[in-house]
């Protein structure tokens, strides 16, 4: 093939940016060696913790290029082992998201954990730059922008893209103009150099780690760049770690996650007892697609929701958040599955709707500015608009459950601002002492994308595969046989010598 001096000069330069980008990233990283101050433990505020829950604020670099310039603060909380002698490290709690808030977690998932791991470790875990306690961010949105049938890119009941391409425009402006350094300085990579500086400030020179859902992605990223700073390492409900695609890709397997677990839901709800919407699993199927379909023509007034009305993708997204829901809680009063199933015969119905689950607009806009500034500065998204129309109107056929919405387009390509660093590609380099924990069907993070960390991963992991359904698998799916191996892993280190598969729970009675 010829190469002009144009295209030649275009390669030199590409090359050359980076090589530069490349230099600055190791620099920033070899930055993160230089010692923290230790942290100054006290009281947290918050009610319903772990009376022994302690807190503390961390100064981290706003920009670890400049070390030297200014500094935002992560809040960091722990619960220390009850039993000093046995103890044997830290376990920190990575949250998900992008965007959670962490600092609660050693009250609320440290409850759940057996008594040995919470004797063998300090729990620790953190509101991550930007998110909650830490320096928070906002982008200023309007009550309606905080609607997620508007973040998340529902495409209008014909398919149509075009109102996404509006709404992607107008919120990614109103981030660029209404948002702050540190909204810029939100990434995996620099959330992985913030965990390091924890490390530091906690006094270890090792770190354990149990990180879910995004935390995966945050916790596999850090044991690429920091392999040598990792102990035990467990990694549940897992995302494709691509570095071409990251949070697109987390975006696109929405369709395939739904797909695999409507069938537990669509169980649930063929059943006898008060909840049963149809006859058969392929009954509750028909109509969900049909009642989306007639609301997408004629909303519901549903008076305290956002956006107030019960339309079709507000059900589609009813849906996606209710298959979070673990199956072992779908027969408890009050559970998601059953709030769902309400919901849906009160539609088919013409009856009252229930009460719609609300979150305070505050919370929306930290959790929405945070998240999306991780998923835009994280990698660059595609910016031709007719590829996301083909994508949007092959996927609304393959899989209608989420009407093209995975594959859609949204504010992170019309984001202002190019990402700083180069996604870390996830390899095989390193210590063999990862652990991989994987719901089979889970909405947000599906076993297939799991199976690519998996390989990414090589023999650095060994992966416990759970026959359930749900997001969230320690401690959370009911599975003694999934919950033992990581007890197992965490406390002795002993692993399983190869990839392990663990049978349903046994549900015949309530757990």
């Amino acid at each position: 093939m010829r190469i002009t001096n144009a295209k030649a000069a275009s390669l030199a330069l590409a090359a050359a940016t980076t090589a530069s980008l490349l230099a600055s990233t190791a620099a920033a990283d070899a930055a993160t060696t230089r010692s923290a101050p230790p942290l100054n433990w006290g009281a947290c505020e918050g009610t319903g913790l772990d009376p022994s829950q302690e807190c503390a604020t961390l100064k981290v670099p706003l920009d670890y290029r400049d070390l030297g310039g200014e500094e935002i603060s992560l809040a960091v909380s722990r619960v220390s082992s009850a039993k000093p002698g046995a103890r044997r490290g830290t376990l920190l709690l990575i949250p998900g998201g992008p965007g959670d808030p962490g600092l609660d977690r050693p009250s609320t998932l440290g409850a759940k954990l057996p008594r040995a791991v919470r004797d063998a470790y300090d729990l620790v875990s953190f509101d991550p730059r930007g998110v909650g306690r830490s320096t928070p961010v906002s982008c200023g949105l309007t009550h309606d922008d905080l609607a997620l049938t508007r973040s998340r890119p529902w495409p209008a009941p014909d398919g149509s893209i075009t109102g996404n391409v509006a709404t992607g425009r107008r919120i990614a402006d109103t981030c660029a103009r209404n948002g702050d350094p540190v909204l810029k300085s939100i990434s995996t990579i620099n959330e992985a150099r913030d965990i390091d500086r924890i490390r530091q400030a906690l006094g270890e020179k090792k770190l354990s780690a149990w990180g879910v859902s995004y935390g995966t992605y945050a916790g596999a990223v850090y044991a690429q760049m920091f392999p040598e700073r990792t102990d035990r390492w467990v990694l549940d409900s897992n995302d494709d770690p691509d570095p071409t695609r990251v949070g697109r890709g987390w975006l696109a397997n929405y369709a395939v996650g739904v797909e695999d677990t409507f069938p537990a839901f669509a169980a649930y709800a063929s059943r006898p007892g008060a909840h049963r919407l149809a006859d058969t699993p392929d009954g509750v199927r028909r109509l969900f697609l049909t009642l989306a379909a007639r609301l997408d023509a004629r909303p519901i007034p549903w008076e305290g929701a956002n956006p107030p009305e019960l339309n079709g993708n507000v059900l589609r997204q009813q849906l996606l958040n209710t298959l979070y829901a673990p199956s072992r809680y779908a027969d408890l009063p009050g559970s998601d599955y059953a709030a769902l199933a309400e919901l849906i015969r009160a539609a088919r119905d013409g009856e009252d709707l229930p009460e719609p689950p609300t979150v305070p607009d505050e919370a929306m806009q930290n959790a929405l500015a945070s998240g999306a500034a991780a998923l835009c500065n994280d990698v660059s998204w595609p910016k031709s608009l007719p590829s996301y129309a083909r994508e949007v109107a092959a996927s609304r056929k393959s899989h209608p459950l989420t009407a093209g919405m995975p594959v859609n387009v949204m504010l992170c390509a019309f984001w202002p601002d190019e990402p700083r660093d180069k996604p870390v590609r996830i390899t095989s380099d390193g210590p063999s002492n990862v652990l991989l924990v994987q719901n089979r069907r889970d909405p947000a993070t599906p076993y297939s994308g799991a199976l690519k960390l998996r390989r990414a991963l090589g023999e650095r992991a060994r992966m416990v595969t759970a026959d359930e359904t749900g997001h969230g698998a320690y401690v959370t799916n009911g599975n003694a046989c999934s919950d033992r191996y990581v007890t197992d892993f965490l406390v002795g280190g002993q692993r399983p010598e190869r990839d392990t598969f663990c049978a349903a729970a046994d549900r015949t009675t309530a757990p």
